[in-house]
C-alpha cells in the first residue's frame, strides 16, 4: 500500500517506524528526520514492533513499493508515494518570506562567515582560483554543495575587487521530471539564473557493470567542459568539499597503493585553455549541511538511475561503497584523535621527498637510491 506525504504528516510519530532504504551515502548526506537507515535487504530481515505501522521510503518510491509489499506478510506496511523526492517537494511547497533569498545570502556572509564564507574566499586566494578576466562556469548538479557554491560565487561576483564573469550551468544527463523540478525550483527560490542543457549520459552508462560512477563522472566532466567552452568560459567550478579531499587521500592510500589527492585546480588535458577549480576545497560537509538546515533548504544529492534502483547493500557501486567506508573510518578515528581530519589534509602539504622510498612525476620515477650516496641522510 502507498501512503502520501500529506497522510504521513497526519500520523502521530509514535504510530509508525519510518525506514529509509535509499543508497547509504545519499541517506547520510540528506537524512530524513526520525528515520532509520537500512538497506532493503536488512529491512526484510529485521524484526520490528508489530503494533506500529512500517513506512518505507526510497529515492522515488519504486523500490519501496516492493519492500513494503513483502513486509505486509507480517506488518501493516506502506511505501511513501513518490519517495524522497515527494518529501522534498512537499517541504519546498511551504510558503517562504519575500526576502527568503536575501536571508540565505546573509546567512553565508554573517551566520556562517567563519565556517563557509571565509573558507571559500581563503581557497580563492590561496589557490589562485579566480583571476582577472576569467569567465567561470559554475556547474550545478542540484545538490547542496553546488547550490552553496553558486550562492558564494554570486556574493564574490558582487564584492570582488578582481573583475571576472560567471555563468551558472546545469547539465541534465537524464534526470526524471521530478528530480529536474526540484533543481529548477531550488534555483528559482535561491535566485540563481541557471542555464540547462541536456545529454544522454545516464542511458549510456546504466548498463556498464564496472565503475559506472567513475565513467559517468568522466563523461559529465567532458560535457561540462565542452558546453562551458562554447559559452566562452575558461574555467569550470565543481562543488567538491574538504571531506571529499580527505576521503580521496585515504582511498588512494588504502585502495590505490599511492599518495594522491584531489587538487584545488587542474588544467584540462582534453580541452585546451580550460581549467577545473574547486572553491569549496576548505569547507567541511557538516557545515554545508548545517547551512542548508538553517535555511530550510532541501536538495536531491544524486538523481541517477543507479540510486533510484538501489535497495540493498550490494547495490552500492564500488566507488561509493569505498567512499562511505572512508567516511566511517574517519568518524571512528576522530573518537580517538579529534584532529585526524586536518592531519590527513596537511599530510599532502608537508611531503618530505627525502623521507619517501620513491615518487613519480610526469617524466620519470625517482627512487631514494638514485641519490643515496651523493648526500647525507640525517
Amino acid at each position: 500500500m502507498k501512503i502520501s506525504v500529506e497522510q504521513l504528516k497526519q500520523l502521530n510519530k509514535e504510530e509508525y517506524i519510518l525506514i529509509d532504504i535509499r543508497d547509504a551515502e545519499e541517506a547520510f548526506k540528506n537524512p530524513i528526520e526520525n528515520s532509520i537507515v537500512l538497506s532493503g535487504e536488512r529491512t526484510l530481515e529485521t524484526d520490528f514492533d508489530s503494533t506500529k505501522k512500517i513506512i518505507v521510503v526510497c529515492a522515488q518510491g519504486y523500490v519501496s513499493d516492493i519492500v513494503a509489499q513483502r513486509l505486509q506478510e507480517k506488518y501493516e506496511a506502506y511505501s511513501v508515494d513518490g519517495g524522497y523526492v515527494s518529501i522534498v517537494m512537499d517541504k519546498m511547497n511551504t510558503n517562504v518570506s519575500d526576502d527568503f533569498c536575501a536571508q540565505v545570502e546573509r546567512s553565508i556572509i554573517k551566520t556562517y562567515r567563519r565556517k563557509i564564507w571565509s573558507k571559500f574566499t581563503k581557497a580563492i586566494r590561496d589557490y589562485e582560483l579566480v583571476k582577472e578576466g576569467d569567465c567561470i562556469a559554475v556547474c550545478i548538479s542540484g545538490g547542496k554543495d553546488s547550490m552553496l557554491m553558486a550562492k558564494c560565487f554570486q556574493e564574490l561576483h558582487k564584492h570582488s575587487p578582481v573583475p571576472f564573469d560567471v555563468k551558472y550551468i546545469v547539465m541534465d544527463p537524464g534526470y526524471s521530471k521530478e528530480n529536474r523540478d526540484v533543481i529548477e525550483r531550488n534555483a528559482q527560490r535561491l535566485n540563481i539564473p541557471i542555464e540547462i542543457f541536456e545529454s544522454d549520459i545516464f542511458d549510456n552508462v546504466f548498463n556498464i557493470e564496472k565503475n559506472p560512477c567513475y565513467i559517468c563522472a568522466r563523461m559529465r566532466r567532458g560535457h561540462l567542459y565542452n558546453y562551458a567552452k562554447n559559452l566562452g568560459c575558461n574555467k569550470i567550478a565543481l562543488g567538491h568539499h574538504y571531506d571529499d579531499v580527505i576521503e580521496t587521500i585515504l582511498m588512494s592510500m588504502l585502495y590505490g597503493g599511492q599518495i594522491q589527492t584531489m587538487m584545488p585546480k587542474l588544467h584540462s588535458n582534453n580541452f585546451k585553455g580550460m581549467e577545473v577549480i574547486r572553491p569549496l576545497y576548505l569547507i567541511h560537509e557538516d557545515d554545508i549541511k548545517a547551512w542548508a538546515k538553517h535555511n530550510n533548504l532541501y536538495f536531491i544529492q544524486c538523481a541517477c538511475k543507479f540510486t533510484q534502483a538501489c535497495a540493498n547493500e550490494t547495490c552500492l557501486t564500488q566507488s561509493k561503497s569505498k567512499r562511505l567506508e572512508m567516511k566511517n573510518l574517519i568518524k571512528e578515528l576522530k573518537k580517538v584523535n579529534p584532529f585526524v581530519e586536518q592531519n590527513i589534509f596537511k599530510s599532502v602539504e608537508n611531503v618530505s621527498l627525502k623521507t619517501v622510498i620513491a615518487y613519480k612525476d610526469d617524466h620519470a620515477r625517482h627512487h631514494f637510491l638514485d641519490t643515496y650516496d651523493e648526500e647525507g641522510n640525517e
